[in-house]
């Protein structure tokens, strides 16, 4: 497995049932996910880390409310609670994540004016965040994708590994999703569109 590594995508403590944009479910995916750490030789893991007051929260935007959508410089941007706001225990991962063995992690939705859902850009889609670079220099060719949430950083993470040339699958029954207005068949078809293998 030299030549795989798992992505473990976002299993903080906000998107964590108690947290500030929990995902249903998402605690029950820790167990096998922990598995999945102790199989692969190179162990990824993506945090989001944002600044306090950071453009995508709703509370930054006088008469939003979250999961309302707004046009940024980049496109629509969905408006969230305040969450995995940088050094908070929101942000932190999950206690029962055994999480010490990633050899990197991505932080990611850090600047201001600019969300980030993929591992491998912010939501301008032309900001990377390194990932590719540093896959390639590791000779690392297939990527496995397990985390929160299945339809938001998840998927548009599995598309851009696709698009970088990487092969990508996305373990289904480590992921959960938050599904805002049908959004978890959207992405699901988008991915297996893509050439994402979905398991």
């Amino acid at each position: 497995m030299a030549k795989d590594a798992l992505i473990v995508v976002d299993v903080q403590n906000d998107f964590c049932p108690g947290g500030a944009l929990a995902v249903e479910e998402g605690h029950q995916i820790i167990p096998i996910i922990n598995k999945l750490i102790m199989r692969f030789d190179h162990v990824i893991l993506t945090q989001d880390w944002h600044p306090a007051g950071h453009s995508s929260f709703a509370s930054t935007h006088s008469g939003k409310a979250p999961f309302e959508t707004v046009p940024m410089f980049y496109g629509d941007q969905t408006l969230w609670p305040d969450h995995c706001v940088q050094g908070s225990v929101g942000a932190e991962f999950h206690t029962e994540l055994e999480w010490t063995k990633a050899e990197l992690i991505i932080r990611k939705g850090f600047r201001h004016h600019i969300d980030s859902y993929s591992a491998f850009y912010e939501n301008d889609r032309t900001t990377p965040t390194g990932l590719a670079g540093y896959l390639r220099d590791r000779q690392i060719t297939n990527v496995t994708f397990a985390g929160l949430a299945t339809d938001y950083c998840v998927a548009y993470s599995a598309l851009d590994a696709v698009e970088h040339g990487f092969a990508a699958d996305v373990l289904l029954d480590a992921c959960r999703g938050i599904n805002l207005g049908g959004s978890l068949a959207t992405m699901l078809g988008e991915m297996r569109k893509a050439g994402v293998t979905l398991i």
